[in-house]
Parts: structure tokens; C-alpha cells; sequence
């Protein structure tokens, strides 16, 4: 039995050669602005403040420290406002992923139609990402509080640990089956989704009927991918890590400049030196945005040309697959 994940390593190459090229600077800024919301990861920000210990025996169960009411008030705002922007952040990503599949089975990138045509859709798979997201935090969350309240309440954490430690591979395992269901989703659910013009679910149900007949497919495929994903996080990080050299030497150089000049200690030393800072930082978000570029694009053609090739039904590429080459 052929393995379609690994027929299709080298064709996916050809497809992605294909749709970058020529390159446009309007077509890889467009793609950059999707690979933006659809490539990169979200951090959930944390707030820190240091307290003191106040003077007098802390009683067990007690909370050993005060928060003012304004820092406390100035905590939860902060969170919230974190948030809000995770949030925001995730919803346009749902909707982009439609925006980016749409751009590759027709070879056309355009942020506007396409968010226009899926942008419902888009609602969907973020109230589902939500709601196998959100219980995932919760059990991670509360994991980590079997370590965390007993050394803030001052118990004895002895049990506590203990469940911690138990609790290890129960979490991995969940974690695991949760990093497959949204991958899985993402890859081959979205564009189903866009086939049919269904919801999640329905797409689901469609891909469950052929994992159940055709699974040693896709679990190649998951393998593969996951190795592949190795390999071009390494080659991508020694790329951008050379161009992050190579800007960093006349930053260098400038700072050196300011420091005989001026002095970075003095106003206008810190202003330049702040101003660099911020120009380093901006330069190091645009080149690695459009290194993700060519990396999302093959694998998700990577993904729509397994997906064609086990069942035939859900090819969405058609003329846009490369030519079958007669033996």
C-alpha cells in the first residue's frame, strides 16, 4: 500500500514553487499578513507585581501578602485587556486560515473577498477552537494549582505534589489528543468546511468516516509532518538567525556611534538607543513573518494534496495538483 504522505513530499514542493513564484512583493506582503495570524503563536501575557510580607504571623490558609486595591484593580484590567487582544488575535486567525486555504486552491491571494465569503465560517472554527481550547487551559491551570496554592497557603504540599506528579502523564496524554484535534482541524477540517460550506462539525464528521476507513493514511501523515515540521523549524531558525546578524551589525555599529558621540547614558543616547531597539525589533518581525511564508504554504499544499489522494471526494486543489508523471 502506497503512503500518501510520503508520495506527496516532493509534489507539494512543486505546487509552493509554483504559487510564490514569480515573486511580487503585493502578493508576499498579503501572504505575510495572513501567515501573521495563521502562523504564528499566542502567548496569554501574566502579570507580576512584588509584594512585602507584612509584619506578624501569617495563620495557615491565609494568603501570605496584601495586594492595594488599586494594584489589584490594575491587575485585573491588565489581564483583561490581554485577553480581550488574545481574543481578538485568535478571531481573525480563525477567519485567516479560510482567507489562506481559498488563496491556495485558487492561486489567488485576496484578503478582502475571501474574508468576505468565510468570514462566518471563520466564527465558527474560533467558537470551536474555544470550545476544546478553553478545558484545556482550565486542566492545565488547575494541574499547575496543585503546586502553586499550597506554597501561597502555606499547607503541606506533600499530597498535593504527589497529585502533580501523577497528574504528568494524564496531562501529556490530553495534551496530545488535544494537539491532534486542532491540528487535524486545521489542516483538513477548514478545508472541508470551504468544500461544503458546512460547520465544523459536519466537516468532522466527514473526516472521521474516512480516518476510521483509511487511518494508517493519516496517521503517515501525522509522522511525516510532524517530522518534516522539525526539519524546517531548524532550517528556518539558522536562516533567520543569519539575517538577524547581519542587521545586527550596523545597529551595532550605530550604537557605537551614539556611545563616542553622545555617550548612551545621556538623553539622546537613549532615545537612539530605544529607537534601534525598536527598528531591530520591527526588522526581526518582518523577516520572520516572511520566512514563515514559503514554510505554512507547503505544508498546508502538503496537507490538501494527502488529504485529495486518500479520498478522492475531497480533493479541493483540481487543476492546481501537479500532473501525474506516467511511470
Amino acid at each position: 500500500m502506497a503512503l500518501h504522505a510520503v508520495e506527496n513530499v516532493e509534489e507539494a514542493f512543486d505546487v509552493t514553487r509554483e504559487f510564490l513564484t514569480p515573486v511580487t512583493v503585493r502578493r508576499w506582503l498579503k501572504l505575510a499578513i495572513v501567515v501573521f495570524f495563521v502562523g504564528s503563536g499566542v502567548n496569554f501575557p501574566t502579570a507580576q507585581s512584588n509584594t512585602s510580607t507584612p509584619p506578624g504571623d501569617v495563620s495557615p490558609g491565609e494568603i501570605p501578602f496584601n495586594l492595594p486595591v488599586d494594584a489589584v484593580t490594575l491587575a485585573v484590567a491588565v489581564v483583561a485587556v490581554g485577553l480581550l487582544f488574545v481574543g481578538i488575535f485568535a478571531l481573525i486567525g480563525a477567519i485567516m486560515e479560510f482567507v489562506l486555504i481559498e488563496s491556495l486552491r485558487t492561486g489567488e491571494v485576496s484578503l478582502r473577498r475571501y474574508w468576505r465569503q468565510r468570514w462566518r465560517q471563520g466564527l465558527r472554527l474560533f467558537g470551536f477552537r474555544l470550545a476544546i481550547g478553553l478545558p484545556m487551559i482550565a486542566l492545565f491551570a488547575g494541574w499547575l494549582a496543585l503546586l502553586i496554592v499550597p506554597i501561597l497557603t502555606g499547607r503541606d504540599p506533600t499530597i498535593p505534589a504527589t497529585a502533580f506528579l501523577v497528574g504528568i502523564p494524564v496531562v501529556f496524554l490530553i495534551g496530545v489528543v488535544y494537539a491532534l484535534v486542532s491540528g487535524l482541524t486545521t489542516v483538513f477540517v477548514v478545508p472541508l468546511m470551504i468544500q461544503a460550506d458546512s460547520g465544523v462539525l459536519a466537516a468532522w464528521r466527514r473526516l472521521w468516516r474516512s480516518i476510521k476507513t483509511a487511518w494508517k493514511q493519516y496517521l503517515a501523515y501525522i509522522v511525516i509532518a510532524f517530522l518534516l515540521t522539525i526539519a524546517a523549524g531548524i532550517i528556518t531558525a539558522i536562516v533567520v538567525g543569519v539575517v538577524a546578524i547581519v542587521l545586527l551589525i550596523p545597529i551595532l555599529i550605530a550604537a557605537a556611534i551614539t556611545h563616542v558621540t553622545v555617550s548612551l547614558t545621556s538623553t539622546v543616547g537613549v532615545v537612539v538607543i530605544v529607537a534601534l531597539a525598536i527598528l531591530f525589533g520591527l526588522s526581526m518581525l518582518i523577516v520572520g513573518t516572511l520566512s514563515q511564508v514559503p514554510v505554512v504554504t507547503y505544508f498546508r499544499y502538503y496537507a490538501l494534496l494527502v488529504l485529495g489522494d486518500i479520498e478522492e471526494s475531497f480533493d479541493i486543489l483540481g487543476d492546481r495538483r501537479p500532473p501525474i508523471e506516467d511511470p
